[in-house]
This record gives structure tokens, sequence and C-alpha cells, in this order.
């Protein structure tokens, strides 16, 4: 029975690509002009490559979201890469890939030819929440609930200038963990004199045997009738919130 549950998660792990690609500032939907979508749904699995970045090979942004200090920015994430946009069951990302979502920004002078190698800093995670005791725990369910989609706030500290917005799953199913990232073009507006941080690259933000990377979820903990850890550390940085 165990083998037979591990060829299922294969299986459904084989069918549950996805990558992140419209962005919506406030409540206007941008679509995917200000995306660099990756030119495949497939995972970055080698923490050490430069692909951590932005993804392997994405395509150009035809343009640069405007987007003031204090206002929200939504990331959508679906499975085919070609725009679709579906919202039910496994809106975002399926085949029990559990993880966190966890969204960056770094500050760059052009965010039209920056390559991802300045500095990063965390804006907004969403890791395990243990007050919730099914699988919908999870930060991909979440957004797996929300039609493929996670908000959050520009800090409104935030100093204006243009940014990359970069996007991230990381899928905890199996090992190495599987990570899906797509980077966004944004320019802040009437922003403030906030000093963001901490500050890491990429890569170099995560090694493999970070408890938030190496964790195993696949054992049942006390108290819950499905393999689920009893805490999860989201790996990375604190989020810097202004």
């Amino acid at each position: 029975m165990k083998y037979l549950h591990h060829i299922l998660l294969a299986a459904s792990a084989a069918n549950a690509h996805s990558l992140f690609q419209q962005l919506w500032v406030g409540a206007e939907d941008k679509g995917t002009s200000c995306a660099r979508v990756p030119r495949s749904n497939s995972p970055v699995t080698n923490l050490n490559g430069a692909d951590m970045r932005c993804n392997a090979g994405p395509a150009k942004a035809s343009a640069t979201c405007p987007i003031d200090a204090g206002e929200s920015l939504i990331v959508e994430m679906h499975p085919q890469p070609n725009g679709e946009r579906k919202c039910g069951k496994d809106s975002a990302i399926g085949g029990n890939h559990y993880g966190p979502v966890i969204v960056y920004m770094s500050k760059v002078a052009n965010a039209a030819t920056a390559d991802g190698s300045s500095d990063w800093f965390k804006v907004a995670e969403d890791g395990l929440d243990p007050s919730i005791t099914t699988t919908d725990a999870w930060g991909t369910e979440k957004m797996n609930k929300n039609c493929g989609k996670m908000s959050f706030i520009i800090p409104k500290s935030t100093p204006s200038g243009e940014y990359l917005v970069r996007a991230e799953v990381i899928a905890l199913h199996t090992q190495p963990a599987q990570l899906y990232m797509t980077c966004y073009q944004i320019k802040v507006t009437n922003g403030g004199n906030g000093t963001p941080g901490p500050l890491v690259k990429f890569p170099g933000a995560y090694k493999s045997s970070d408890p938030g990377i190496a964790i195993n979820i696949h054992k049942q903990a006390a108290g819950y009738s499905y393999d689920r850890p009893a805490s999860y550390v989201v790996p990375g940085p604190k989020v810097w919130s202004g």
C-alpha cells in the first residue's frame, strides 16, 4: 500500500507543474504584460544556479507596471503556460504540491534590463497556518482556493523607483524541493524613506539543509489525521513590512 501511495504521488507530481503569470495592481488586472513569464511550467531544483533569480530563460515583459507605495499587488499562478486562467480545484498548483508562497522585491535601476543579481528583500510569505487542521493550512492551498491569487501590500515606506518582484512557491512534496518562481517588473511611486531588509541574494538565500527546504512533510504529527508537520519555518529572511 505504501508503494502504491508513492507511485500515485509521483504520478500526480508529474502532472501538476505550474507558474506565476498574471499581475494585478490594486483592482486592475494587468494580465501578463509586466511578467517575465517562464517558457515552461517546470520547477527549479538547483538552489545554487542563476535560474533561482527569475526562472529559466523567461520571456521579456512588455511593460513595467506603476504602483503607489501602500497599494496592493496580486500575483496569480496557474498550471498551463499559455495564459489560461481557471478558478476551481487546483487553480494555482495541484498534485499535493504543498508548501509556502513567498514574495521578494529588489530595487533596480531599470526593471526591464535587470538580471536579478541585485539584493532582494522579502515582503510577503504564507507558510503553514497552525490554526487550520486540514491540508488547506498550506499557502499553496489557500492560493488554490483563491483562484490562483495571492495578495500583499507594497509597504508604504518603500522608496520610489523601479523594482523586480519575485513570486515563488516551494513545493515540498518531494526532495529535492521544487521551486516555481516568476519575476514581475514594477515602478513604485509616492514612496517613502524606508530601508528594506534583511537583504539576500539569489542564489544564496536558501540552502538544501534549511529546515524549510529539507523538511519531510509526509510524516503525521501528533493530533492530526493526515500527513503534515506540527510546525513549519518559511526559509529566507524575515518579512520587511516597512
